[in-house]
């Protein structure tokens, strides 16, 4: 399988658990709930989305013909440091990640940590999976190691998921217009709800991409 990725760079892990991790991010081109144009955006199942997964185009994006050519080009941008960790990310990393990416990325010693709306199934052999659910959508994956919900979401009852199986559950504030207001409701989901922890996206404070 060939793989198309929008950009690939080293940075630190901004939000979730592993918030300020060194890591190399792989984001994968593509989405199943967004086109990723603006003209689609109104009527997607995900309209919220703040990131440009369109194209091979960004920072260390291209297409790679095979899982070897890949995990050396991860491999590549994170160099000789110990404790390798990779980021795979989106748009939707499960309609490109398969076995045989997780086999060479583990082969050159990395941790594969996953960011996943969860609609489909997760790829086995991952490390660290978050699952990021959007209202209206059927998530099939709910275990992981991660629960990560954008807030505030009409549509989705944050006691209704509780129960799915994760290691943490993590409220985030939506990054919008109103982003005092989305603020003010992360904070309110995780005072009235103990099982939550506030997650911000560090790397937009000091100004990492």
């Amino acid at each position: 399988m060939s793989y198309a990725v929008k950009e690939c760079f080293l940075t630190l892990q901004g939000e979730g658990a592993q918030t300020g991790s060194r890591a190399v991010f792989l984001r994968f081109a593509g989405c199943n709930l967004w086109s990723g144009r603006d003209r689609d955006r109104a009527t997607a199942q995900c309209n919220f989305c703040d990131t440009d997964f369109v194209g091979t185009d960004g920072e260390g994006g291209g297409k790679f013909a095979t899982a070897a050519e890949l995990a050396d080009h991860v491999a590549s941008i994170w160099g000789d440091a110990e404790r390798r960790l990779v980021v795979i990310t989106g748009g939707e990393p499960m309609l490109q990640l398969d076995t045989e990416l997780v086999d060479a990325l583990h082969e050159r010693g990395f941790r594969i940590a996953v960011e996943s709306n969860g609609t489909l199934a997760a790829t086995p052999g991952i490390d660290w999976l978050c699952v990021s659910p959007k209202a209206g959508t059927d998530v099939v994956q709910r275990s992981g190691n991660e629960l990560k919900l954008v807030w505030p979401q009409p549509g989705i009852d944050p006691a209704e998921i509780e129960c799915w199986e994760f290691d943490h559950f993590l409220v985030q504030p939506m990054d919008c217009e109103e982003r005092a207001a989305a603020l003010d409701a992360a904070i309110q989901l995780a005072m009235e709800r103990p099982l939550w922890r506030l997650s911000l996206q560090a790397h937009k404070v000091i100004g990492l991409p």
